[in-house]
């Protein structure tokens, strides 16, 4: 079935995209796994190429592209290149902290730090999740108390991506303990402000290139200037930019669903076993069927939801859909492909191997399968 999604502008795009990570990425995305940690000169590479960005208006050194075409492009091409910890990293600027600043920044704010962010200078993280509070929100312990044209932030927070490399932090924090929802803001933590620390840098599965930490906020003065959004509309702020990010690990997981089904049936099509290649059995036949249907059927439903998303018209039940729907269909997959492949697939030298790892957090990040459940279980029954 033929996709009827992009026009030749993308396509165009996603040879400029192909043409970066081959020379930029590909080459040295196995030490930067081994270093635990990207060389940040990268971004300043792919966000001068327009890799990432590309939303950021011209004023302040980006295109101004709206269309999320382009960021499937890019999910898409970095998904073939096998180069997940650079996708994440990506997907964390495009999906969430860019998100956030370009919707509720005041004009001075955009100022500050949209231009950094456009030539790849300054890098974000979004920091919700604490040791006792992750899927529900209203659980969080970080305090702001205000003092005169300052606030005191006090706090801890964990499995921050991009913790230790970030230089702007979107921290969630309870400013009126008595106000129920509407007493959490948000506040932009920048990484030289006295009282802020990173805390280690967390071991994790997969995705080591990939940096996830601990943060921690004793006393740090935070200036009136850098509240994001609303005073007392954290929660609600929060709430509204998830179908965005849970859009883009939706995407993210259907591309990396069909890379790594790709080199699968290359791999079947190859591999020798009793005379014959293993793609002659049935059995193996059934199953590369089966994944195919899986994934053409899922990629119908993100197609639909990259244009509605761009119509301004998708809901956040419709995101939770797609996200633990396609993230559940990756696990599935990842499992199937690393079986075809036999012991190669055990082995990390092949994509599926690390793609079984890389992609298992997909399930849990941007809101658990469980939640993903309760909030469409909720919309159909009141």
């Amino acid at each position: 079935m033929e996709r009827k999604l992009y026009d030749d502008t993308h396509e165009q795009y996603r040879e400029t995209v192909r043409t970066f990570l081959q020379k930029e990425v590909v080459p040295y995305h196995e030490s930067w796994e081994a270093d635990r940690w990207i060389d940040r000169s990268v971004f300043a590479r792919a966000a001068g190429l327009g890799v990432y960005g590309l939303q950021i208006p011209e004023a302040y050194g980006g295109a101004g592209e709206q269309d999320y075409r382009f960021r499937m492009v890019a999910a898409e091409e970095i998904a073939k290149a096998h180069t997940i910890s650079f996708a994440v990293t990506i997907a964390l600027q495009d999906d969430l902290v860019l998100h956030y600043l370009l919707d509720l920044t005041t004009e001075e704010q955009r100022r500050r730090w949209l231009p950094g962010i456009a030539r790849g200078e300054l890098i974000g993280a979004l920091a919700m999740s604490e040791p006792g509070a992750g899927s529900d929100l209203r659980g969080i312990r970080t305090t702001a108390r205000r003092d005169g044209d300052e606030w005191i932030l006090n706090g801890q927070k964990t499995f921050i991506s991009s913790g230790i490399m970030a230089d702007l932090v979107i921290v969630a924090a309870r400013t009126d303990p008595d106000a129920g929802s509407n007493g959490y803001s948000l506040f932009v933590v920048e990484k030289d402000m006295p009282g802020f620390r990173r805390g280690r840098k967390l071991d994790k599965i997969g995705l080591p290139a990939q940096d996830t930490a601990e943060l921690y906020f004793d006393d740090v003065r935070v200036p009136s200037d850098n509240l994001l959004g609303v005073e007392g509309r954290g929660l609600q702020h929060l709430m509204s930019h998830l179908p965005r990010e849970r859009l883009g690990v939706t995407v993210k997981s259907l591309a990396n669903c069909r890379a790594v089904f790709d080199v699968t049936r290359q791999y079947c099509a190859e591999r020798q076993a009793f005379g014959r290649s293993i793609a002659e059995f049935q059995h193996v036949r059934f199953e590369l069927a089966e994944m195919a249907t899986e994934i053409d059927v899922a990629q119908a439903y993100v197609d639909d939801s990259v244009r509605a998303y761009n119509a301004g018209e998708l809901t956040a039940v419709d995101a939770a859909k797609g996200k633990w729907y396609v993230s559940e269909l990756q696990k599935r997959i990842m499992d199937r492909c690393l079986q075809l492949h036999g012991g190669y697939g055990y082995m990390t030298e092949y994509a599926v191997a690390r793609a079984f790892v890389d992609t298992r957090v997909q399930t849990i990040y941007g809101g658990t399968t469980e939640i993903m459940k309760e909030l469409i279980g909720r919309d159909l029954v009141g």
